[in-house]
């Protein structure tokens, strides 16, 4: 199985979550060989969002930023090219400032934020890189101050309602299997979460899209038949809350047409409506069209409050 299905996804998720904040740019170039960046983020002055509802994710993205996400747990190479396209961005940074005057501090430059589902000690060692313990969760490893970079290892991060959102891109051990499945745990907290949750509804989307491209392919192994199993209760729940969502609104606005036809033949009939003649107008309908239509063309007024005016 390739790596691109995930890499999508993990670009587009990461451009829904954080589009209300910022400007989000994927699969950005940067100078010297073709090279691209994953995810760009630029914060917007006024942002359209509150961050701290995406908690961890959206205090990485209170300045500017790259987003490296990564399938599988990133090789010290695989590092090494993410910092050289970090610094190739900084650079670019650092000339355009030259060039306008202003001053600006390391703490000013772009931050590289690498999404790893895990982290082996020889990596972050090799890298020299520690956790804040006072300012920052475990599972976050900062490398030096100047290189602006840190390596986030998903499963060491803390089951809270803070990481979820970055939890989602993890993954989790199936059975005693070593192999991996994404984010098992961060998938049954987002289907706990309530439907009318603006930021559940679009990643169960994305979910629901990976799910189909994962099925269209030839070659599944076991990771990727387990993640099919995984994202599908998910991906149904979606569906029956779409199609309920459907039937509701069908409903509302089947009554909504029932109120409008049986006002309109009220004035026809009495002329302007009258606080009484408008209170029976949600009892009416409630009846069949055909039904309140003739009792609307034969009853009096009097008669239609009489029966209707006391509900």
């Amino acid at each position: 199985m390739t790596r691109f299905p995930y890499d999508q996804f993990a670009k587009e998720y990461l451009k829904e979550l954080l589009s209300p904040l910022g400007e989000v740019e994927t699969n950005r170039r940067v100078a010297g060989e073709i090279r691209e960046i994953d995810v760009w983020f630029m914060p917007s002055p006024q942002p359209g969002a509150d961050p701290q509802v995406l908690g961890l994710l959206g205090r990485m993205a209170s300045s500017p930023c790259i987003l490296e996400p990564f399938r599988m747990a990133v090789r010290p190479a695989e590092v090494r090219s993410c910092i050289s396209k970090l610094f190739d961005v900084i650079a670019k940074v650092e000339n355009e400032a030259e060039r306008n005057n202003p001053r600006i501090t390391t703490a000013d430059l772009p931050m590289l934020w690498i999404l790893s589902p895990t982290a082996s000690t020889t990596l972050v060692d090799g890298f020299k890189a520690t956790i804040d313990e006072e300012n920052w969760l475990t599972g976050i490893y900062f490398m030096g101050e100047y290189l602006r970079t840190a390596v986030v290892a998903i499963h060491q991060l803390p089951r809270t309602p803070e990481t979820l959102w970055l939890r989602i891109l993890g993954k989790g051990r199936v059975q005693e299997q070593a192999k991996l499945l994404r984010s098992r745990f961060a998938n049954d907290e987002l289907e706990a979460m309530p439907a009318t949750n603006p930021l559940r509804n679009a990643v169960l989307e994305l979910l629901g899209s990976l799910k189909t491209i994962l099925e269209t392919s030839q070659d599944l192994d076991r990771e990727d038949r387990g993640l099919i199993m995984r994202l599908s209760p998910l991906y149904e729940q979606r569906l029956a809350e779409a199609t309920q969502q459907g039937i509701q609104q069908g409903i509302q606005q089947v009554k909504a047409e029932r109120r409008t036809t049986i006002e309109s033949l009220l004035r026809i009939r009495f002329g302007e409506l009258d606080d009484r003649l408008s209170a029976i107008i949600s009892p009416m309908s409630e009846r069949e069209p055909a039904e309140f239509t003739e009792l609307l063309l034969r009853l009096s007024r009097d008669e239609l409050l009489g029966r209707f005016g006391n509900r």
